[in-house]
């Protein structure tokens, strides 16, 4: 599947790096040197270089050796294919979007809805669940939402107050 990973930002020094805004869990892997990444605008782009300075992942890409150059990839997003399905390091690890149509049920086995969405937000992310009386957005965290199975497709939610939302 391929996902966004990332944004091009403003140059860096006169020799073509640029600044990249992460948008992956995985940033040591996705932009590891030699990899290729996509964007919509410019093809495919081959990382050259990579190093994190004071906080903020720099890369450099193939054929790109100039600030004026990276400068007109400002913006750019980036793209990788990224097989959602594959193990993560953890049983509990899984892709966000392997989230999205599950099911969800509360503990009684009651079906309430499907989940339409994962916020992500600063603090925590919420389950966005579709109901017939509406959206209810619960926190995706381990006491509220304890049983994930993205094989089945169902998660179990213990919403903290729902009287009317269902």
């Amino acid at each position: 599947m391929r996902l966004l990973v990332g944004r091009i930002g403003r140059a860096h020094g006169i020799l073509g790096e640029a600044t990249i805004e992460v948008r992956t869990d995985e940033p040591d892997r996705r932009f590891a040197i030699g990899n290729k990444v996509q964007t919509d605008s410019q093809g495919e782009l081959t990382i050259t270089s990579g190093r994190v300075h004071n906080g903020i992942l720099l890369l450099g890409f193939a054929g790109i050796s100039d600030r004026n150059a990276i400068e007109k990839l400002r913006n750019v997003l980036i793209y990788c294919d990224v097989d959602i399905d594959e193990p993560g390091i953890d049983e509990d690890d899984y892709h966000v979007l392997q989230l999205i149509g599950c099911a969800a049920h509360l503990e009684s086995g009651e079906k309430i809805g499907e989940v339409t969405d994962v916020i992500n937000l600063p603090g925590q992310d919420l389950l966005a669940i579709a109901t017939e009386n509406g959206e209810i957005l619960i926190p995706f965290v381990h006491q509220l939402v304890p049983v994930v199975d993205v094989k089945a497709k169902k998660v179990i939610v213990m919403p903290p107050d729902i009287s009317g939302a269902i």
